[in-house]
């Protein structure tokens, strides 16, 4: 023993901590589980506990882990080197394409943002310039969103109508810079596994409730409508529309015309795409211009209708509003001004800015990448969108996300990789320097039609709802409740609402998840069209099909009560008097512990009888929770029901265990003994996966047999262990095809490898043999030229943990019929001598 360990020891029975205080033996000591349990012809495995250091090692990273991470950083090293020209072609037709749709509408934003049209073009310069250094995307394209613009509007008035004289592209400014460090800060962490605690029926609510809102908001200026805010909840601005429609402009002709031509020419090249499917790509690309081309024409007739009105600095008096002066190149550079102050101003809107950058950007990456056959990694998305956003400003940026109506037409346009962005950045930047003396002829209700246009696609339609009804109806409740509370409130209070409804039904899903009892049933498989009647159905003389490939039957397990779906017709009962099998539908930790258990105490008290059925002689004797029917009732000790034996926890289901539902396990333990007493249930684990929950579960007392109260050892039981061959030359099969091969070397003849590797499964777990006869016995371990090396699958140390549902059972019924066949029959009183013994 060393130093470290004596003094651990010492200072643990100073502080009266019992090391050694499972007796998982009896009271006889073993030091190893070999001695008791292991079989000449196995290889003995004893279990070890995992320990805090083997956690801690595996958790910190090497140095080799270290470089990884550097290297993730910048995925583009991974694909840059193998860049060619066929990629270069396909780069160019897509970014060329996106600069053309992200210039007006970057500018068409800005409005939303409460910003000059500029803003919107620097926003998109950035987006794209920078995104293609941490992209693990191709098809993203990061600027301007019509929702993270508008609630960049809503900060901007808020913070105005406080400090009006902080400029709002300030206040923008400074919202991208302290967002985007937060998404930084949250991708450096690799916590991109956040984002799906938000659900798509959130997400969706999100976009349908936010589209809504902005193209209601959109109308008013779409129709020259003035004098009341467009800012104002949904239903107050469709109110005040309406109200206001004899004050409409010339604006509207400019508007709702654009507007029409825009769906027009999408239908159209839809219709000639289909009708003329050779030509799809080039009708596809003339209706990804229509953007551009709507607008051009409309500045056009703008230009027509206003130049003979002199430009000025300042917003022109023109029939129909226009933009006005747009200045040329990136006037606004410069350090963002950001301080305690301007944070504190927005500072209560930070989660809804943060969330909305996430969860439009991730989940439209996502998508694309499940289409383009590629993953993307939500943590270095993250990545980029922080430092997207946190460089931005330094140029008069705003805050920028994922585009899904861009990234949409990026990918059909046949972009390669992510390197488009580069182009796209050199078209936005031909607009800023080169196009700004036409943008001051654009009409304001222009674009705002082309706002409208491009949100109508956000809108979820019918077919897809109702999609989700089939799939999980109570989901639609939090699709329509986000929609609503968008619609009568606002985005913020829209997002708020569908995360923490999603939320709610995920805790109430995992605080009242609901254990099934399973049953065995024996089933074939059947190769037919006509399973039960036809030609098909045919059957041997055992009752088994004859169309089985496997020419075999196998044990399943399914619930008791067919909530799985399985046909009603089906007997499912308990597999023996007594033992239950119990599976964990979710997780078994502290919300559901008690949830689990409760059921399936009542269930197991509902099925068993005491096995002492005279507890209760008397009346006064019964405790008062379970007084009885009747005070005149004389207690009938008549009951045909079994005593309980066993019972079998399925933990397929289960990861991790904590210390209160171990707690709960012990407690049920304990009151189920005292239901059997003197008799004590044994407790089998199936299916565990982590030896973090072994170590848990036999730091308990469960995974191996439950000692009798008076320290005399266990009681007979029967262990029972799955083994297998440990595989390469020393398997069976290897040694079966040496095997062959010397007799056919010999005298060519035919033999069956099946001969010679019999079924492994034919172990009876119900054998008044001991393991390691019945280990010889089996042919599956014959000598075939060579001795076979097989090993246990689970340590001997835990005979109670086993591999499958299977042997978990067989090991259940071989001790129950072993406990009951040397178990002492004492005479029963008068009163209860017409008991079936066989209930036991």
């Amino acid at each position: 023993m060393s130093t470290r360990t004596k003094i651990g020891h010492g200072l643990a029975k100073g502080l009266g901590i019992k090391l050694n205080y499972r007796n998982e033996t009896g009271t006889t000591p073993v030091t190893r589980g070999e001695s008791t349990f292991s079989v000449e012809t196995a290889e003995s495995y004893v279990e070890a506990e995992p320990t805090a250091a083997e956690w801690l090692a595996d958790i910190t990273p090497s140095r080799r882990d270290c470089l990884n991470y550097v290297k993730s950083l910048f995925p583009f090293v991974h694909w840059l080197p193998f860049y060619n020209t066929q990629w270069l072609i396909g780069d160019l037709v897509a970014g060329i394409t996106i600069g053309a749709v992200v210039v007006p509408q970057g500018m068409a934003y800005a409005k939303l943002a409460e910003l000059p049209v500029e803003f919107g073009l620097y926003s998109s310069f950035m987006g794209v310039l920078i995104y293609w250094f941490f992209a693990t995307s191709k098809d993203i394209t990061i600027g301007p969103v019509a929702v993270m613009s508008t609630i960049t509007g809503n900060v901007v008035l808020h913070v105005q109508a406080t400090r009006p004289d902080i400029p709002g592209h300030v206040v923008a400014s400074a919202l991208a810079i302290i967002a985007g460090a937060i998404v930084l800060f949250l991708g450096l962490a690799r916590l991109g596994w956040l984002v799906d605690f938000i659900s798509l029926a959130s997400i969706s609510a999100f976009m349908t409730g936010s589209a809504i809102n902005i193209g209601c908001g959109q109308v008013p200026t779409m129709m020259g409508i003035t004098g009341f805010s467009t800012r104002a909840p949904t239903y107050r601005v469709v109110i005040n529309t309406l109200k206001n429609l004899p004050n409409t402009k010339l604006d509207a002709a400019m508007g709702l015309t654009a507007l029409a031509m825009l769906y027009i020419i999408r239908s159209g090249f839809n219709y000639l795409a289909r009708k003329q499917p050779q030509r799809k790509k080039l009708w596809f690309f003339c209706n990804t211009l229509r953007t551009v081309f709507v607008l051009l024409l409309y500045t056009l007739i703008s230009f027509l209708a206003t130049r003979h009105i002199p430009k000025t600095l300042k917003t022109p008096k023109t029939p129909f509003k226009i933009l006005g002066h747009v200045p040329r190149g990136f006037q606004d550079a410069g350090v963002p001004v950001i301080n305690k102050e301007i944070i504190s101003l927005f500072a209560s809107e930070l989660p809804s800015s943060v969330i909305v950058l996430l969860i439009e950007h991730i989940s439209i990456a996502k998508s694309f990448g499940r289409v383009g056959n590629y993953i993307i990694n939500p943590s270095q998305e993250m990545i980029a969108i922080g430092v997207s956003n946190l460089l931005a400003p330094f140029l008069g940026g705003y805050p920028s996300t994922g585009s899904f109506s861009r990234t949409a037409i990026k990918a059909k346009a046949g972009v390669r990789t992510p390197l488009a962005g580069l182009i796209t950045a050199v078209v936005v930047l031909i607009a800023i320097y080169g196009l700004t003396a036409v943008f001051y002829y654009i009409p304001s209700a222009s674009l705002s039609a082309v706002i409208i246009h491009a949100v109508g696609d956000l809108i979820t339609p019918p077919n897809t709802v109702y999609q989700f009804w089939k799939i999980s109806p109570l989901e639609v409740l939090v699709f329509f409740t986000g929609v609503l509370v968008t619609v009568f409130s606002s985005i913020d209070y829209g997002i708020y609402a569908t995360v923490c409804f999603s939320l709610a039904i995920f805790l109430f899903r995992a605080f009242k998840a609901q254990g099934r009892f399973l049953g065995r049933v024996a089933v074939h498989s059947v190769v037919g069209d006509h399973v039960i009647d036809g030609a098909d159905a045919k059957f041997n003389s055992e009752g088994a099909p004859t169309n089985d490939p496997d020419k075999s039957k196998r044990n399943i397990y399914l619930p008791i009560d067919h909530m799985d779906g399985s046909n009603p017709t089906l007997q499912v009962e308990h597999p023996y008097p007594g033992i239950f099998i119990y599976r964990f539908s979710e997780g078994f930790n502290y919300p559901n512990a008690g949830h689990y258990l409760d059921y399936m105490v009542r269930e197991v008290m509902r099925t068993c009888k005491r096995t002492n059925p005279v507890s209760f002689p008397r009346l006064g004797d019964r405790p008062w929770n379970d007084p009885g029917t009747s005070r005149k009732t004389v207690v009938d000790v008549v009951d045909d029901r079994p005593t309980l034996k066993a019972v079998i926890l399925d933990f397929s289901s289960v990861n991790n265990i904590d210390i209160t539902s171990v707690q709960n396990l012990i407690d049920v333990r304990n009151q189920l003994d005292r239901y059997t007493d003197p008799e004590r249930v044994q407790w089998h684990l199936a299916c565990i996966n982590n030896r973090w929950t072994k170590r848990a579960l036999v730091s308990a007392g469960f995974g191996y047999p439950t000692p009798d109260d008076d320290g005399t050892g266990f009681s007979r039981w029967k262990p029972i262990f799955s083994v297998s061959e440990i595989g390469g030359a020393d398997s069976a099969a290897a040694a079966a095809d040496d095997e062959l091969r010397r007799r056919q070397s010999r005298a060519p003849q035919k033999h069956d490898i099946e001969n010679v590797q019999p079924d492994v499964d034919s172990l009876e777990g119900s054998s008044q043999h001991s393991l390691d006869k019945q280990l010889h016995a089996s042919g599956a371990y014959a000598k075939t030229g060579s001795d076979v090396r097989v090993t246990v699958v689970h340590g001997l140390n835990r005979p109670f943990f086993h591999i499958d549902l299977t042997s978990a059972l067989q090991s259940a019924i071989a001790s129950a019929e072993l406990h009951d066949s040397h178990r002492p029959v004492h005479p029963m009183p008068k009163e209860t001598s017409s008991i079936d013994k066989r209930s036991d």
